[in-house]
C-alpha cells in the first residue's frame, strides 16, 4: 500500500483568493483606489490609537501631579 502523494503546490490563502476574484471584477484603477481607501482607514484606526493612549498618558500624568 502505497501513500497519498504529497501536494506540491500550496493551497491560496482566502486573501489571496479574494485578490484574484477582486482582480476578475475590478479595473485596475478600481482596485487601486479600493486599496488606499483600506489603507486610509487603517492610518485612521493607528491614528485613533494613538490619541486615546496619548490621552490616557495626559490623564495620569495630571492625577500623578495633583497628588504631589
Amino acid at each position: 500500500m502505497q501513500a497519498a502523494p504529497v501536494r506540491a503546490t500550496a493551497i491560496p490563502s482566502f486573501t489571496t483568493a479574494l485578490r484574484a476574484v477582486e482582480s476578475l471584477l475590478m479595473s485596475s484603477g478600481q482596485r487601486t483606489a479600493r486599496r488606499n481607501a483600506w489603507t486610509s482607514v487603517l492610518e485612521d484606526r493607528r491614528r485613533a490609537k494613538d490619541r486615546v493612549e496619548a490621552q490616557r498618558v495626559l490623564e495620569q500624568s495630571v492625577s500623578v501631579s495633583v497628588r504631589h
